[in-house]
């Protein structure tokens, strides 16, 4: 299903709490050289990532199919609906990025890596691509999303307000950066997500955000697999996942 041509109502939700400073604009999606050199590219690397390996990969809260729990409920906008999943899918990523942050540094993570031969690339003010290490480029586009959630314009929270006319592409667009964050902690920080058991709850958020994607076609599968040269990592979770049946193509 799609939500690209439906012009949805207002939805009220609860007050959100301040975040952060404001942010440059967006980003793109350039692959870089692999900082591995002789490393083959690969949708892993040359030693298997722990996400994809077992017990890891099939720990979950939820067991079947995700699309169950994405699909329009009866008489809810879908507008609404999008609108709400994407408030609670920035609210629980931001949770999880929180209790790992202090092991993403600047040293630690000096580029948005997402893959062994992928680091993604910030678009500034002067429409210049520029490499930022991941929590310099994670707070911009965490900054960025509070501030959209926080713009009445965008996510009206008053009876008799409608959603605007670019919120489709405005959704689109937040889902793409979102994404990135994922796939920078599953490539950079998922051993950390095992050191405090939270892998069932943070594989379950992820797939729950891919179902959620795909059903209302928010995401790209070119981002979720990258390219050739520079694959992305969480493309060959997406496809595990698929082949257990926790996903849909």
């Amino acid at each position: 299903m799609s939500f690209f041509n439906s012009i949805g109502r207002s939805m009220t939700r609860a007050p959100r709490n301040p975040k952060r400073s404001p942010t440059p604009t967006s980003a793109t999606f350039p692959p870089n050289e692999s900082s591995n050199g002789s490393a083959p590219p690969s949708p892993i690397s040359q030693n298997k990532p722990l996400y994809l390996c077992s017990p890891f990969v099939e720990a979950a809260l939820v067991k079947g199919n995700f699309k169950t729990i994405v699909m329009l409920p009866k008489y809810v906008d879908i507008m609404e609906w999008v609108a709400v999943n994407i408030y609670d899918f920035y609210t629980n990523l931001n949770e999880f990025y929180g209790v790992i942050t202090e092991c993403c540094t600047q040293q630690s993570c000096s580029t948005m890596s997402a893959g062994p031969a992928l680091n993604y690339t910030w678009i500034n003010q002067d429409r210049k691509s520029v490499n930022l290490p991941a929590p310099t480029y994670i707070d911009y586009v965490m900054t960025w999303v509070q501030n959209l959630l926080d713009d009445e314009s965008v996510f009206p929270t008053k009876s008799g307000e409608d959603f605007a006319q670019t919120f489709p592409s405005t959704i689109k667009h937040v889902y793409r950066q979102l994404l990135r964050v994922f796939a920078h902690i599953y490539h950079a920080h998922y051993h950390q997500i095992l050191h405090l058991r939270s892998e069932p709850h943070f594989n379950s958020l992820f797939a729950h955000f891919l179902a959620f994607g795909r059903e209302y076609e928010l995401l790209e599968m070119k981002d979720v697999r990258g390219s050739s040269s520079a694959p992305v990592g969480i493309g060959a979770l997406w496809e595990r996942w698929r082949d257990m049946g926790i996903l849909e193509g």
